[in-house]
């Protein structure tokens, strides 16, 4: 049996009661809130993170950006899901049978990856990888690449563009030549997005001036628009043709006359 003496010469470690205390709270407080951040985040619609990640950046996601940089690989996958759900429900609310009518009993995945992977995949995926070639030659004689075929859709109702583009363009000593397929290449990537055409060749102008440094550019768009022809005033045979003229072809009288005459003969 342990007297009063011995107890007394037993050596007892001091505990620091507050240290203790302040580590228990601690960690009783992180892990749960470290476990709710986790769920919170995947819990989260995948739209909406990207969304997140735009926003932190302060840019802009109109309709006819492009917002593959805030994507990371594998998410369209994820977002083709997202938009079959959402467009499940749209269909439902439509009154649409998609459990016993064999037509529809797909219809929301199928527009959903029409959507994201096709008609509008130039807001999804970067630009496409242009080939330069220096101008070895100083070739300064004026090019017309078209007709290029447009397929885009009016962001008003979603409805079709369809079209035609010519592309000219009046090269210096100094300007960068690309392959003629990368014309229509970077016009559909600018293209594939909900689209007004006034605002998509101002689009396609200016990316054309910044890769290959012309001294002039010149572009023509002729379209059908769906949301006059399909639906409101149902008029088939009404078009739009608007153009864009950059550099030597604004300033120089006889160089667009030119460029307009040959598209007259085609």
């Amino acid at each position: 049996m342990l007297t009063k003496k011995t107890v007394a010469k037993i050596p007892v470690k001091p505990v620091a009661k507050s240290t203790t205390k302040s580590a228990t709270k601690a960690a009783s407080q992180k892990t749960p809130a470290k476990k709710f951040a986790k769920k919170e985040a995947a819990g989260l619609p995948l739209s909406v993170v990207i969304r997140r990640r735009i926003e932190a950046q302060k840019a802009r996601f109109h309709a006819n950006d492009n917002i593959s940089a805030f994507i990371k690989p594998g998410e369209l996958e994820g977002l083709v899901d997202e938009v079959a759900e959402k467009m499940q429900a749209v269909l439902e609310s439509l009154v649409i049978d998609t459990e016993s009518d064999h037509n529809t009993l797909n219809t929301s995945r199928r527009v959903a990856k029409m959507y994201v992977q096709e008609v509008f995949n130039g807001r999804y995926v970067g630009q496409p990888t242009l080939t330069k070639f220096p101008n070895v030659s100083r070739l300064n004689e004026l090019m017309i690449i078209g007709p290029i075929t447009v397929r885009s859709a009016c962001s008003h109702h979603l409805c079709p563009i369809m079209g035609r583009i010519w592309i000219g363009v009046l090269p210096s000593k100094d300007s960068a030549l690309i392959g003629l397929s990368k014309y229509s290449r970077l016009t559909e990537w600018v293209m594939c997005r909900p689209q007004i055409q006034e605002e998509a060749v101002v689009e396609l102008a200016d990316m054309l001036e910044k890769k290959i440094k012309p001294i002039g550019v010149a572009i023509v768009m002729d379209a059908d628009h769906f949301c006059m022809q399909w639906r409101g005033v149902k008029d088939r045979d009404s078009k739009m043709v608007n153009s864009v003229m950059r550099g030597a072809f604004l300033k120089d009288a006889n160089l667009r006359r030119e460029f307009l005459s040959l598209l007259e003969r085609r």
